[in-house]
């Protein structure tokens, strides 16, 4: 066994993110020492420490033991699942993102046999290493390296045969996986939404049920929406509701179709509700090899597109043709063509010279190519600075370095995207400028046609600079409007298979590694490559729309919502097929398919992705400024300028100047901190209102206590006076009263206690015969004490002498009947007996006589 020569940990403590000790693939190293070692293939079952990195529903088919990934020189493990490639590297049992790419990305796959020259001891040998080139549709080329005499590259190579090439459309991965948490809603009633918006009726919401019954079609002053094709009857490729002009009804709708290249008539797709100018789109109308056939309902529906302008007369129209003139010519050849403006009132044909997919296709090839050549990862291994065996950028002399430059311009994907650029600025200063309507078309009106009318859609609508704007654009303009997604990426679709990936064929041997294996299949292939290649209708459209899109963002910071990170993201997911938003050619097929209820949702997969982290995500323009750029943006001619999209075109060849930017990345990093900062003092503020309401609350209990205590000294100020005059009134029956520190009372009796009579006589007042009045002491009114002592016992003195008094007994017997206070009580008995006694006297009135 060999071992990697680049430093690797070997640390597999972590079950939940890293394979097991027992898992730990044997043998796998560095590319030097591939063709040194010669290993059996041996049968292994698939390692449980794989599963933590597959998706939902997604099932290894073939893996590949002791694989080099020559891009990076990263040994590790090859899987073949039902959706991708996965690459695991052998020391830090991490994903290599670079050599993990889906199978619906991949474009072409080809082997590759390079021998090697013997060593010295082995001249009658010829070493040969053992590669497959994989060919992204992302910019990207991989090549993997495979032992010798273990047939792994064959098993690999058989597995991408089968699973990159899907015999109908239900074989992708996207069925397989389902909607699981990203379901997917119904596009129509996002379509009918922005309908709405359009037409100034945003309090509108479409439902399912509204279109299931038809009762969708409204209209303001001047456009409506229609229902003519609510059953594809009229246009399979068009949507089932399409903005027309109010002015013209479903039947000479039908009419105008059949002029029109696969019945794509020409509907409004933007308008302005101030100015009444709108943007529409179509295909090519079919005017015949001689150029002259019309069509009334036609040219009525193209008039009725310019409405009148308040005060004046009808306004202008511009029919922008996306082709070159002479391809426009030679459709006609085919029925095709081109308008004449003598046909249609007050209008004006441009040419804007975009060239067909196959030239793009073909663009985008060379400047993956010249991408990966003068990468830092390149195929090959080796770094752009040491290619022919110099240390120059670009190899080594200044005529290299001018050759490299001149590549870049050859590849001619600068000069389209600068095309396109133009043609939709073009056409939004025609609206925003001139209040002009503008109707463009191609050839069938759903590639350039849905570049230019959505670039130019960008450009006047704020509204779609937002994140949820941009998806209403993509939806309408390239999704509703029947863009052959299916067809550009060489997938299936319902009515059969699309264009697959082909192989190229196997390159003859060669003496020495070549300057990159990818060098002979990527921009040119052998005859049969060539000739499957003339069939091909993949095409890097939307591709190029979104480069589009990036070099606006570039050039207006401030006027876009969404970031460069947002745009990759949904090209990813966009070419991947994992989701089924860009399934199909056309809305009727998608229905079909049943696609909105078996797959999953790319707007809910992003959404979720941007759930995770708020406004600090990738995916959020920092300098987006709403109010900066609230109307059209209408660039001039000399900043359209495009340059290499970094996020996208490098971040496979060259990683670190794929990023950001420094700037942005540090200016992330302090939003980032800002947002924890925001949110530390939000915590903080409430940890302060929370202790302002504590304090207060304690507050109040402060004042409550401060009351309770001036009550307690307001009783205990009328306790002390009791207390003074129950002690004097104690004392006054002979005893002392002594309070000690502790508060006890003591009481204690007088050793000469004061007499008093054992007996009161009470004198009672009488009146003589002459009215004079006496006392007499001969009346003796008293009774027996026995009588009334449960009536005296209630006295309240009595009550206090005896709980007072310690001779008392707890029967309320007294220990010193002989004792003053005993004395008092028996004189207080007499004198209540003797008053009661006199009460009770009947004195007749005869006494005293008249």
């Amino acid at each position: 066994m060999y071992r990697s020569r680049s430093a690797r940990s070997p640390s597999l403590r972590e079950p939940e993110t890293r394979l097991s000790e027992s898992d730990k693939i044997e043998g796998a190293g560095s590319w030097d020492a591939l063709e040194w070692t010669k290993i059996d293939p041996v049968a292994r079952s698939i390692p449980t420490g794989v599963k933590q990195f597959l998706l939902e529903a997604e099932q290894v088919i073939v893996e590949g033991y002791g694989v080099v990934l020559v891009n990076t020189d990263d040994a590790g493990t090859l899987y073949v699942t039902n959706f991708r490639l996965l690459f695991l590297s052998e020391g830090s049992r991490d994903i290599i993102t670079i050599g993990t790419i889906p199978l619906a990305t991949i474009e072409k796959f080809q082997k590759i046999a390079v021998k090697l020259p013997s060593g010295p001891r082995q001249p009658e040998k010829t070493r040969s290493q053992r590669l497959l080139q994989i060919i992204g549709k992302d910019m990207r080329i991989i090549v993997f390296g495979f032992r010798a005499r273990t047939k792994q590259r064959r098993a690999v190579y058989d597995a991408l045969l089968r699973c990159t090439r899907p015999a109908t459309l239900w074989d992708l991965y996207a069925f397989a996986g389902g909607p699981s948490r990203f379901s997917n809603t119904n596009p129509k009633v996002r379509l009918l939404n922005e309908y709405c918006r359009l037409l100034g009726m945003g309090f509108y919401q479409a439902s399912i049920r509204a279109i299931e019954d038809g009762a969708f079609t409204l209209s303001n002053e001047w456009w409506r929406i229609s229902s003519v094709n609510c059953n594809y009857t009229m246009s399979s490729t068009y949507p089932f509701a399409l903005l027309l002009p109010k002015s013209i009804s479903d039947d000479k709708v039908v009419q105008a179709s059949a002029f029109r290249a696969r019945s794509r008539l020409p509907s409004i797709t933007w308008c302005d509700r101030g100015t009444g100018a709108v943007l529409a789109r179509s295909s090519q109308p079919l005017v015949g090899i001689m150029m002259n056939m019309r069509s009334n309902a036609d040219e009525n529906l193209v008039a009725a597109l310019c409405t009148q302008i308040a005060g004046e007369k009808r306004r202008k129209l511009y029919i922008a043709d996306a082709r070159p003139r002479k391809n426009a010519l030679a459709n006609g050849a085919m029925g095709g063509g081109s308008e004449s403006s003598a046909n249609y009132f007050q209008s004006e044909i441009v040419f804007f010279g975009i060239d067909n997919i196959h030239a793009m296709r073909e663009s985008l090839g060379r400047l993956r190519d010249y991408v990966d050549t003068y990468g830092t990862t390149s195929s090959d291994g080796m770094s752009s600075f040491l290619r022919h065996g110099g240390w120059s950028w670009g190899g080594g002399n200044l005529s290299s370095m001018s050759a490299s430059v001149s590549t870049l311009g050859d590849t001619g994907w600068l000069i389209h995207v600068q095309t396109v650029l133009a043609g939709s600025a073009w056409i939004a200063a025609r609206v925003a400028l001139e209040s002009a309507s503008v109707l463009v078309h191609c050839s069938d009106g759903w590639d350039r046609t849905s570049q230019l009318v959505s670039l130019a859609s960008l450009l006047l609508d704020p509204y779609y600079r937002t994140i949820r704007g941009f998806q209403a654009l993509v939806e309408k303009d390239w999704l509703a409007f029947g863009h052959p997604f299916s067809d550009r990426l060489g997938m299936p679709t319902v009515s059969g298979n699309g264009n697959m990936p082909f192989e190229l064929s196997r390159q003859a041997s060669t003496g020495s590694l070549p300057l990159s294996p990818m060098r002979q299949g990527s921009g040119s292939a052998s005859t049969q490559a060539q000739n499957t290649a003339n069939a091909n209708h993949s095409s890097p459209i939307f591709l190029q729309w979104i480069d589009c899109v990036s070099q606006l963002l570039r050039m207006y910071p401030f006027a876009f919502e969404f970031s460069s990170a947002f745009l990759v993201d949904l090209l990813d997911c966009m070419l991947s097929c994992r989701f089924g938003n860009f399934l199909c050619n056309s809305e009727k097929e998608r229905e079909q398919a049943g696609i909105y209820d078996a797959c999953g949702c790319l707007w809910m997969h992003l959404a979720g992705l941007r759930t995770s982290e708020g406004s600090s995500h990738a995916h959020y323009n920092l300098f987006y400024d709403p109010l900066k750029h609230n109307g059209p943006i209408l660039p001039p001619a000399a900043a359209l300028a495009p340059t290499v999209w970094p996020q996208f075109h490098l971040r496979w060849a060259c990683p670190s100047e794929a990023q950001g930017g420094e700037v942005e990345a540090e200016c992330r990093k302090l939003t980032r901190k800002f947002s924890e900062l925001q949110r530390a003092k939000e915590l903080a503020e409430t940890r302060l209102n929370e202790a302002s309401v504590t304090v207060e609350s304690l507050a109040t209990e402060l004042r409550n206590e401060k009351l309770a205590s001036t009550s307690a000294r307001d009783a205990v100020k009328r306790s002390s006076k009791e207390t003074a005059t129950i002690k004097r009134a104690v004392q006054s029956l002979g005893f002392s009263v002594y309070f000690t520190a502790d508060g006890d009372c003591n009481v204690g009796i007088e050793r000469n206690p004061t007499e008093i009579p054992q007996r009161s006589i009470c004198s009672v007042l009488t009146k003589d015969i002459n009215g004079t009045v006496s006392h007499s002491e001969k009346a003796d009114l008293s009774e027996p004490v026995s009588m009334m002592e449960d009536n005296v016992s209630d006295n309240p003195l009595i009550r206090v002498c005896g709980s007072l008094c310690p001779m008392h007994t707890r029967d309320g017997e007294c220990q010193l009947p002989n004792a003053g206070c005993a004395q008092f009580q028996s004189q207080l008995v007499d004198f209540k007996a003797n008053f009661d006694a006199f009460d009770r006297l009947s004195i007749n009135d005869s006494y005293f006589g008249s």
